[in-house]
């Protein structure tokens, strides 16, 4: 039995909800405007014991971002496995899986605003692959159900078979992620207009359909 109030049991908790103060922090203010002073006032935890436990600012950012993504993860989890899902033909399987980054953008702005900061912080810090080993393992991954269903598209004869699938999924992901962390930037310059955003990412969806679409 756990002992609830060991010396390890409490450190775990207090880790735990500084992580999430600052996943907080980050969603409403943006990573480059918290400081970790402001995370020990809001947490409770001091701002040495924070340090003690992450090391930096950079630890502490990637643990917060590795919550988020665990928490969606959560959200969706099952919706792929259920019977209606599971019934229909395995292009419109895909065609689900793909408005799945639609719901992230209209849905999780917050969240899809501050993966583009996020990418943008790794960068500039000159963080090491193998220090994101556990937030890459944290991001949801759409690909053994996607493949599956592509698989089953093969199968029922909705989807071509004659497909790069690893390279399709790397590019339409890819492309969506990215047209949604720049819609999300805002508009930058004289002839952006943003005020169909929506309807660029359900046409780039629709157009990866269209491709994967078996033609009689």
């Amino acid at each position: 039995m756990v002992n609830e109030f060991s010396s390890e049991s409490l450190r775990s908790r207090r880790m735990e909800k500084s992580v999430s103060i600052a996943a907080e922090l980050f969603l409403e203010h943006g990573i480059e405007s918290v400081r970790m002073t402001d995370v020990a006032e809001r947490s409770g935890v001091g701002v040495a014991t924070l340090y003690r436990y992450f090391g930096t600012k950079t630890g502490l950012t990637i643990a917060s971002m590795t919550y988020l993504w665990n928490e969606l993860r959560r959200m969706f989890s099952g919706i792929f496995e259920s019977e209606v899902f599971l019934s229909q033909t395995g292009l419109k399987q895909l065609t689900d899986l793909m408005r799945m980054y639609l719901v992230l953008h209209t849905a999780h702005r917050d969240f899809m605003r501050l993966l583009g900061e996020f990418d943008l912080f790794l960068i500039r810090e000159g963080v090491a692959q193998e220090d994101l080993y556990e937030y890459e393992a944290s991001i949801i991954n759409f690909y053994p159900v996607v493949e599956k269903s592509f698989r089953t598209g093969c199968e029922d004869g909705t989807v071509r078979t004659d497909v790069d699938f690893a390279l399709f999924y790397r590019t339409y992901t890819h492309a969506l992620m990215e047209l949604s962390k720049k819609l999300l930037q805002g508009e930058i310059l004289p002839s952006d207009d943003f005020s169909s955003g929506e309807y660029e990412l359900q046409m780039l969806i629709d157009t990866a359909v269209y491709f994967l679409a078996r033609k009689e």
